[in-house]
């Protein structure tokens, strides 16, 4: 059986706070506000494949009202979301995802934090895929205040 989901993810910009995208930290000014590393990319990813196994939602699992996760590593998260998923008899397949950005931009680096998701998710480099799209200089991403992100993963049974 195969089976698929849709996450996404958006977070405001604030300055003096780290970006991490995919488990990789970039350079840069601002990051994405949050309880855990605001990672939101990951987030989505996270949300798509618990979709896809019925398994409800980030929120759910790792709760923003719960100390435990605050600051959290995502990518820590994506491996607990995959023995959530192993549990439920699933794996995941593929992912496709995409970055909503204004700045910094992000082709030199899409390839990296691919290859950070498929190591956690333990899938070879081709099945995750990322893009990046900036905002035009239209809404709250294109005007650098926000981030946004929008996975579908695919899964399958064991």
């Amino acid at each position: 059986m195969i089976r698929v989901g849709i996450g996404t993810d958006k977070h405001r910009l604030v300055f003096n706070r780290k970006l991490v995208l995919g488990g990789v930290e970039i350079e840069w000014g601002k990051g994405a506000a949050g309880h855990s590393d605001g990672d939101v990319l990951v987030h989505a990813i996270i949300d798509a494949l618990l979709g896809a196994a019925g398994l409800g939602d980030i929120g759910h699992h790792f709760p923003d009202t719960d100390p435990k996760w605050k600051d959290a590593d995502s990518l820590m998260l994506l491996a607990r979301t995959l023995e959530l998923l192993e549990s439920a008899s699933f794996v995941p397949l593929n992912v496709d995802a995409t970055i909503h950005l204004e700045l910094p931009k992000l082709g030199r680096l899409k390839q990296e934090i691919s290859g950070k998701i498929a190591d956690t998710l333990k899938v070879p480099r081709h099945c995750v895929n990322i893009k990046a799209k900036t905002g035009e200089g239209l809404d709250s991403v294109g005007r650098g205040e926000a981030i946004e992100a929008i996975a579908i993963a695919q899964i399958g049974t064991r």
